[in-house]
């Protein structure tokens, strides 16, 4: 069974910092890319990063610009350090295995979605 936990979100403050978490089980970050999502109540899942570490591939989100960086074991877990939080930025924030196709990227596990971190910013 494919299972994803994402931890590390909380409450800060515009400008502020904080690291998400992710552990993988029943798979491995070793044969699929990694990547990291978040959603707002009411709107699509959105791709914040994603990454292949076999390749040094990685893609962010237009939105990030720059702000956040996505790293990885390459075995069973995944980061991702968010500087510079902006208002925009609450949500919750999921982690799945992803794997590239053309100059996108697929979800591997669509069924196997975790329970996410809430990540909050508010002054």
């Amino acid at each position: 069974q494919v299972q994803f936990v994402e931890s590390g979100g909380g409450l800060v403050q515009p400008g502020g910092s904080l690291r998400l978490s992710c552990v993988a089980s029943g798979t491995s970050f070793r044969f699929y890319g990694a990547a990291w999502y978040r959603q707002i109540p009411g709107k699509e899942r959105e791709r914040v990063a994603a990454m292949m570490a076999s390749t040094g591939s990685i893609d962010y989100g237009d939105f990030v610009k720059g702000r956040f960086t996505i790293s990885s074991d390459a075995k069973n877990t995944v980061s991702l350090q968010m500087d510079s939080l902006e208002l925009e930025d609450t949500a919750t924030y999921y982690c799945m295995a992803v794997r590239p196709v053309l100059r996108d990227w697929d979800v591997v596990f669509p069924g196997s979605w975790g329970q996410g971190t809430q990540v909050t910013v508010s002054s």
